[in-house]
């Protein structure tokens, strides 16, 4: 039995079939293969992908692995999907896109939550929906209607971003209670949709898709796009679910005390527990897991960073855009740690939810035009993406998190010996590198929601450890001076825009 994996990333999407019974990966390949999809910003701060060109990767992706003849597509049985969190997509009763989706880092509808917080008491928003609306989903929602009235007027249903994949490949569109409390749409005292929040910002409960269980069948592969795709029909999408809690649910982190990170072009570091947890600024925000029930608590604390593996990237063009990553990384390794007393803050992609929904903009700070070198730049990128998670982490701390280990993906930036170095080194976590990926995750998704395993977790028991990396004593030492000194002048740059995060 074969599982098919969908990985709906911002700058790519990856696809892998597994194997249901080793875990193992028979196939992957990543669409598209030599570029990164854009963000488009028609205005400052805002941030758009087109659905379509998501669904024309995975079409393109699909199709590259049913036509290379490395597996026998007919034994496919299951199918699962994950996806880039927060987005909105509007479709019409025709499936028709309405307008571009609004992604996860766009800031344009900050006034529309904060109205909402206003009006629903700091109070409520806090213990029932255990977050701000801030710019998520639901915001978004908000703000369609009030800016573009016609557009909302003509919407049939509203979706986050891997519903639209499972509409394209089933007809169907579902939702679940991981996937509307990630939209702020869901009040975790009832356990049901937030009416106190429809009224606040005067939406339309019908917009909203059927609720059912994360593992769960959201729909069958129609028969023109199983031929299309060289599948076979009515295979089951039995699992939908956002990045980041199956990044989790792909390192078997299921349970109360375990934590998850993940840096692509957003960072993440993500902890379960069994309370209802709420940071009183909602500069870390929590969110129903996968496995998370009415009798059964488990609440994922998500703190998002923006600009991490966007900032790789944005150094890399600015510098040399021809050059690897990987040598990007053996230049940095190669510098001193402190990168010679250079300084870079990595919020430079859209409003950071950790800075109270601020956005201060990237800063590379103590330039030397007589030191400096694009080695000390790569340094410093890396670092200071690092401090961000220690930043954050510090607010989890406050908030009960105590973990000691932490599991990630060998992948993104944990592949780069620079940012592994200082991130143990920085957050004082030993850091656990496994071979999995979002793609193989939501493969095993799909296998748990088909019921071919009895638990989530064993569909996760073979999960193969690569490599342990724990804190030197020297080097915490060293890189907790250069963390304040990097936190001072975070101070700075947030006191100066007037912010108290």
């Amino acid at each position: 039995m074969l599982l098919l994996g969908i990985d709906l990333g911002t700058s790519s999407i990856k696809v892998s079939v597994v194997d249901a019974a080793t875990r193992k990966a028979v196939a992957s390949t990543s669409y598209p293969t030599d570029t990164e999809r854009e963000i488009q910003s028609p205005q400052h701060g805002w941030a758009e992908q087109d659905p379509e060109l998501w669904w024309s990767d995975v079409q393109n992706a699909i199709q590259a692995l049913t036509k290379a003849g490395t597996f026998n597509p007919a034994d496919i049985q299951a199918i699962g999907i994950t996806y880039q969190m927060h987005g909105l997509v509007v479709v019409d009763k025709a499936g028709k896109v309405l307008r571009p989706s609004i992604i996860w880092c766009d800031g344009r509808a900050i006034d529309i939550g904060n109205a909402a917080k206003k009006q629903l008491s700091e109070s409520y928003c806090l213990t029932q929906l255990l977050n701000f609306p801030g710019n998520f989903t639901s915001s978004k929602l908000g703000w369609v209607k009030a800016h573009e009235p016609e557009v909302y007027h003509q919407t049939y249903k509203m979706m986050l971003p891997g519903d639209f994949i499972a509409l394209r490949l089933t007809g169907n569109i579902t939702a679940s209670p991981s996937m509307l409390s990630e939209g702020v749409f869901w009040d975790f005292k009832k356990e049901e949709i937030s009416e106190a929040l429809l009224t606040a910002m005067d939406l339309d409960k019908g917009l909203l898709p059927e609720t059912q269980p994360v593992f769960s069948v959201h729909g069958k592969l129609k028969a023109d796009i199983a031929q299309h795709l060289g599948l076979e029909p009515g295979i089951p999408i039995s699992y939908k679910a956002g990045d980041q809690p199956n990044n989790a649910l792909s390192l078997g982190v299921l349970e109360p005390g375990e934590i998850a990170t993940t840096a692509g072009t957003s960072g993440v570091i993500y902890a379960v527990t069994d309370q209802r947890y709420f940071d009183p600024l909602s500069r870390v925000n929590s969110f129903a897991h996968v496995n998370h029930g009415k009798d059964h608590r488990r609440i994922g604390i998500l703190l998002c960073i923006n600009g991490t593996g966007i900032s790789n990237r944005w150094i890399k063009q600015m510098t040399d855009p021809g050059l690897s990553y990987g040598a990007m990384d053996d230049k940095a390794y190669a510098t001193a740690v402190g990168a010679e007393g250079l300084l870079f803050l990595p919020f430079g992609n859209g409003a950071e939810r950790v800075l109270c929904n601020a956005f201060i903009g990237a800063h590379m700070e103590n330039i030397d035009f007589n030191l400096h070198q694009r080695a000390h730049m790569y340094r410093a990128v890396h670092e200071g993406i690092a401090f961000s998670f220690r930043y954050g982490l510090d607010i989890m701390r406050e908030g009960g998190t105590a973990a000691k280990v932490v599991k990630a993906g060998k992948a993104n930036m944990f592949l780069n010996k620079t940012f592994i170095q200082a991130f143990v080194n920085v957050t004082g976590l030993t850091l656990e590198l496994y071979n999995t990926d979002g793609s193989v995750g939501a493969a095993l998704g799909a296998g748990i929601g088909q019921g071919f395993y009895a638990t989530p977790g064993e569909a996760f028991e073979k999960l193969e450890k690569l490599a342990v990396y724990e804190p030197d004593p020297a080097l915490v030492t060293q890189y907790e001076t250069i963390y304040q000194q990097w936190k001072a002048l975070l101070d700075t740059k947030l006191e100066k825009n007037n912010i108290h995060s």
